[in-house]
């Protein structure tokens, strides 16, 4: 998966370079105008959107004291606006140079790797451009170039993030399974696959707790409590209690309450599995992780 992920971050990162800068010829005092934009998926669901506005309000003071950056905003994929589109209409009003996007991905997605180049004009592929057009995302080729830092998986700290989770719900490792219900991909499934699996290898070591198993909740299951109550069922088959981690960026009400929560209970049997309704976010590791691969990037 590294080097499947390593080869598309190379190809936005040329693409980017050969973006051309017409009307960014002339630069206020000489000093390029850099802006860091944080993109992610976007809900209807107000909750799951004000815990992605946190990440910027955490650390946008930061890194605007960078002489290198100038702002930090937030733009949402779909269903709600700010739009990237709408973003990056605004950075080239204002004149801005480069744009480091840093996209809040579990990892590569049908989204990050062919969506999000698409709107912001680093690949032109037709059927991804019908696809948004059908879904009503604008497509806008900004002035500015374009940067794409990687996924959260890049990095040690989606791992961590879990096993802290499940530590909180832990009694006994000896006697718990532990299921993972992430969204999925079907395009990239092997790689999400190959995610879930690292994570479950790393609470092996740190957690203790030696069966792992995962469940779909988003698109690839289109939206199903089976594949959650069927995990939990299978783990129930090796020991007596079940911890159930949502491995979710963010907490949305359809997916942590009337998908996940539902198969809890209809499979549960008095307290022998442990569910809270919590998300990736809030992590502080996650703000410093944004902070530092954007002054990373625009070191580079």
């Amino acid at each position: 998966m590294k080097k499947i992920f390593i080869a598309i971050v190379v190809i936005i990162t040329l693409v980017a370079c050969n973006n051309p800068k017409e009307g960014n010829e002339q630069k206020k005092d000489g000093v390029k105008k850099t802006a860091v934009l944080i993109v992610n998926h976007g809900s209807h669901s107000e909750t799951w959107r004000n815990q992605l506005l946190e990440v910027e309000k955490n650390i946008k003071e930061e890194l605007i004291s960078n002489p290198k950056i100038n702002d930090v905003r937030t733009a949402f994929m779909e269903y709600t606006e700010p739009s990237i589109a709408t973003r990056m209409k605004e950075f080239d009003k204002e004149g801005y140079d480069e744009v480091i996007l840093v996209p809040l991905f579990l990892t590569v997605s049908s989204h990050y790797s062919h969506d999000i180049p698409v709107i912001v004009g680093l690949s032109s592929d037709p059927k991804v451009q019908e696809n948004l057009k059908k879904e009503k995302i604008e497509v806008y080729r900004a002035k500015a170039r374009v940067t794409i830092t990687p996924p959260l998986d890049y990095s040690s700290i989606l791992k961590k993030n879990i096993a802290r989770r499940v530590e909180k719900l832990s009694k006994n490792p000896e006697n718990e399974g532990v299921l993972l219900v992430a969204y999925g991909d079907k395009k990239y499934n092997q790689q999400w696959e190959e995610m879930v699996g690292d994570i479950g290898k790393y609470l092996k070591i740190k957690t203790g707790h030696d069966d792992i198993a995962y469940a779909w909740c988003g698109h690839l299951v289109r939206y199903s409590t089976e594949p959650t109550k069927n995990g939990i069922k299978k783990l129930q088959e090796l020991d007596d209690n079940v911890i159930v981690i949502p491995v979710l960026v963010a907490n949305d009400p359809y997916f942590q309450d009337e998908i996940i929560q539902t198969a809890v209970n209809e499979v549960k049997v008095g307290d022998n599995v442990k569910y809270i309704q919590d998300a990736i976010l809030p992590d502080v590791n996650i703000d410093n992780w944004v902070k530092n691969i954007a002054i990373k990037t625009v070191e580079n």
